[in-house]
């Protein structure tokens, strides 16, 4: 039975019925799992866009956040590597550089809700690559490093405002063993 036959029925049971009917309706389709290939930002990496199987890290591992390995933040519509950031990203070459068992560290580029997704999806990337040309400037071997943008698809706050944004112009770090 399809979703409008459902809903038709629905209809004719009387209204509480069918409140509670559509409620259910609803919460079923929510909880529906997504497939990588439906998933909201998909993001882009390295002008590619990501395995449509699920994976994001090397050999299949899925990359995770370490404690280690802080965010770093931007300014608006800006890739530059702040002041502040600089420091943080000292400290997470020294990280890298000392976890021999992290094969691969994913750079994943983010940005505030402002703009078109396009040109989200190209910013949370430059994002990726200037983190990723400072850390190889530090002595992180390129190779060690992936860059992801997911534009402004995972925002770290809700809000549509500075504080919420400020928040989510970001480069997070995930680590693949």
């Amino acid at each position: 039975m399809s979703r409008i036959d459902v809903s038709r029925s629905l209809r004719r049971a009387g209204p509480r019925i069918a409140i509670l009917g559509l409620a259910a309706l609803v919460a079923v389709t929510a909880c529906k799992k997504k497939s990588p290939e439906e998933e909201p930002g998909a993001g882009i990496g390295s002008s590619e866009f990501k395995s449509g199987d699920g994976s994001k890290g090397g050999e299949g591992s899925e990359p995770e956040r370490v404690k280690e390995l802080a965010t770093i933040y931007f300014d608006y519509d800006s890739a530059e590597i702040r002041p502040d950031a600089r420091a943080t990203l000292k400290g997470n070459a020294a990280a890298i550089q000392s976890h021999a068992e992290w094969k691969l560290v994913t750079l994943e580029g983010h940005c505030d809700e402002r703009g078109s997704a396009e040109y989200n999806l190209a910013l949370g990337e430059r994002r990726g690559n200037a983190a990723k040309r400072y850390l190889t400037d530090l002595g992180v071997q390129s190779s060690r490093m992936k860059v992801v943008s997911f534009g402004s698809a995972q925002p770290a706050v809700q809000g549509h405002d500075e504080s919420a944004w400020r928040w989510n112009r970001r480069v997070e770090f995930r680590v693949s063993r």
